[in-house]
């Protein structure tokens, strides 16, 4: 039997969205977190399918929607990418924002939108403009709390020696540090020596560093390292972002949870107040905004909460099949050349 899925694809600056429309599979569990589990013990096959080639690339990425079950949200989704399932992204949020009120997911209302988004690391507010047209504009969110796991903590990475950084948390945990540490200008360094170095420091800390949530097991891991520029926030300057995640994958937008995390990291450091408003660049050159709108706690953690904005572009809408037999269709990633097979 053919297998038909419907996707719309989307890019939040230039960061690619694949949000799947019909054909995935009704998710059993009570939470988000059990839908999440489920997908991964039972549909992984659809994400490598939509994921992967012949269809995808190593460097795509999706949004799964589901029924929300917290309390205040309007919807709920999943995220996918080449290697598994995200905690949070923020600009898949961001482009969530403007297809829940382009396909009427929620009910518009001018000059702003506001919806609950229920995304495995908890519920965000997504707030989006509305124009005199009643168009969607810019989107933005206002993060789950926000912490800083470690400080200054110094480790010995293969081929890269002592390395100092910071581990914070933004609804993904993230390495944190200036390309600078480890002998690099961030803007003009080849992408290949960034994403080795990267990948390096994240396989040093799964390895050798507890990563844990304070409230939420299955959200305690080192999701990727983002390497930055030189650029203090509050300042008034815009600051680059690289993020490397999952599996050697290079988010081409800033990083919504990135830049949530590297406020975070820049409260706790006194080095941005609430209320400051700061861009934040990614590997395309285009940029989120980001600023603290709030302080609390989380269990031992003082958290922030943070606000991401951007803007969101369609790219597609596909009809994606799959026949009987087709061992390739069903997704893979060209990492090495293959022995003929016949």
């Amino acid at each position: 039997m053919t297998e038909t899925y419907r996707v719309i694809d989307m890019h939040t600056a230039g960061e690619p969205v694949r949000i799947v429309v019909e054909g995935y599979p009704a998710l059993a569990g009570a939470t988000i977190l059990d839908k999440r589990r489920d997908a991964l013990d039972r549909h992984d096959h659809v994400r490598r399918l939509l994921m992967l080639e012949p269809r995808g690339h190593a460097e795509m990425y999706g949004a799964i929607l589901v029924p929300p079950a917290a309390p205040g949200a309007a919807l709920g989704v999943l995220f996918c990418h080449h290697e598994g399932y995200s905690t949070m992204c923020g600009h898949a949020t961001i482009a969530l924002g403007r297809f829940a009120v382009d396909r009427g997911l929620v009910p518009a209302s001018a000059p702003v939108t506001r919806f609950g988004l229920e995304c495995p690391c908890g519920v965000v507010d997504v707030t989006v403009a509305i124009g005199a047209d009643g168009s969607p504009g810019e989107v933005a969110f206002d993060s789950v709390p926000a912490f800083v796991l470690a400080r200054d903590l110094e480790i010995a990475v293969e081929g890269l020696g002592a390395v100092r950084l910071d581990i914070a948390y933004g609804g993904a945990f993230y390495a944190i540090l200036p390309a600078s540490r480890i002998g690099h200008a961030l803007v003009g360094a080849p992408i290949a020596v960034l994403r080795d170095a990267a990948c390096r420091i994240t396989a040093t800390i799964r390895a050798t560093i507890p990563i844990i949530h304070p409230t939420e097991p299955d959200l305690g891991f080192l999701y990727g390292t983002i390497l930055t520029d030189d650029v203090l926030p509050g300042d008034g300057r815009t600051s680059a972002n690289l993020c490397v995640f999952g599996d050697g994958q290079i988010d081409r937008s800033p990083t919504g949870s990135g830049v949530t995390a590297r406020l975070a990291l820049a409260h706790a450091r006194g080095e941005i107040a609430p209320g400051a408003r700061m861009r934040f660049a990614g590997a395309t050159g285009h940029c989120f905004t980001g600023e603290v709108v709030a302080t609390g706690r989380i269990g031992s953690h003082d958290a922030t909460t943070i606000r991401v904005g951007g803007q969101s572009h369609y790219s597609g809408e596909s009809l994606f099949r799959l026949e009987p037999g087709d061992a390739l269709g069903a997704g893979f990633l060209l990492d090495r050349f293959a022995a003929p097979t016949g």
